[in-house]
């Protein structure tokens, strides 16, 4: 099991052509305020279901505010199974200047 680094482009096709799962992993607030459109929000309380709940072999895509705490939590899904994931460079201070959001 490993996971990717993503631009926002590619992240874009990626959406587009797969449907991946997307996780946002800021604090609720910012969640709450606006996401990539069909984003879940995965914390450490519902980590447990989110893994249990989720097919491991659909691509999912994690962001957070920068494309740094993504990593961390792509890293962890890999290792909980799922096959293909990918951190989303510069995170959804970047995205949304040129891709949908949804508040």
């Amino acid at each position: 099991m490993s996971w990717q680094r993503i631009s926002p482009e590619d992240a874009a096709t990626l959406i587009e052509a797969r449907a991946p799962v997307l996780v946002d992993v800021r604090d609720e607030r910012s969640f709450a305020d606006s996401r990539l459109p069909g984003a879940v929000r995965l914390d450490g309380q519902s980590a447990a279901d989110f893994v249990e709940g989720t097919d491991k072999h659909r691509p999912v895509l994690v962001y957070c505010y920068h494309g740094n705490s993504s990593q961390g939590a792509a890293a962890w899904l890999a290792t909980r199974g799922f096959q293909e994931v990918y951190s989303l460079d510069g995170g959804f201070e970047v995205w949304r200047f040129n891709h949908p959001v949804e508040s």
